[in-house]
């Protein structure tokens, strides 16, 4: 777990990809740290080395089969009742499954925003409707589902969506699949998101 104290009222929870918490995740969590704000960052995977990008498919399997969307949600769900009494905002941004786990973690009322990296499962959890303000990100175009029609169906006043160049992990600069600009682009949206949200 990374936990990062700036001494700060408003929290961000960073949740990983199915890799766990690799280099990518762990600038992110000094980048969110550096705009002001406390960080943590759980491990979902419940290893202490985290995948390698060419082990996507044991990844998937391993997040599949030990653990789950649901059993994870539960776990932040249990980590943010026991430390949402020191802060006066509690943000989450997920990555991928973590995206997916934050758009589960959206209907609680202590959750006061969430910033979704392509989340591709969220299609599955079409019938929660967030409590709080949410931002999603996906690229283009994803390989297994149409992006439109996700973006359709998730129509919502209460959810902004923004759809960048790239593939599936255009925000990782360690991923073959980095756009530069995209990553840019969600990072400045991602922290202009929280800065309003948190007056």
């Amino acid at each position: 777990m990374i936990s990062i104290d700036k001494k700060s009222d408003t929290l961000i929870v960073v949740l990983h990809e199915i890799y766990g918490i690799n280099q990518h995740i762990q600038n992110y969590c000094s980048l969110l740290s550096d705009e002001g704000y406390d960080v943590i960052c759980p491990n979902l995977i419940g290893k202490e080395t985290p995948f390698d990008y060419s082990q996507e498919e044991a990844a998937y399997a391993h997040f599949i089969k030990n653990i789950g969307f649901k059993r994870a949600s539960y776990h932040i769900e249990s980590l943010l009742l026991s430390i949402q009494a020191r802060y006066k905002k509690v943000f989450i941004v997920g990555f991928s499954i973590g995206a997916t786990i934050a758009w589960l973690c959206s209907k609680e009322k202590y959750v006061d925003g969430i910033v979704g990296y392509y989340g591709s499962r969220i299609r599955n959890y079409l019938e929660i409707t967030p409590h709080c303000p949410t931002l999603l990100f996906f690229p283009q175009e994803e390989i297994s589902f149409n992006v439109d029609e996700l973006i359709s169906a998730l129509d919502n006043h209460n959810i902004q969506i923004h759809k960048f160049s790239g593939q599936h992990g255009f925000s990782d600069p360690y991923s073959p699949r980095y756009h530069v600009h995209s990553a840019q682009q969600s990072f400045i949206e991602m922290v202009e998101f929280f800065r309003k949200t948190d007056q």
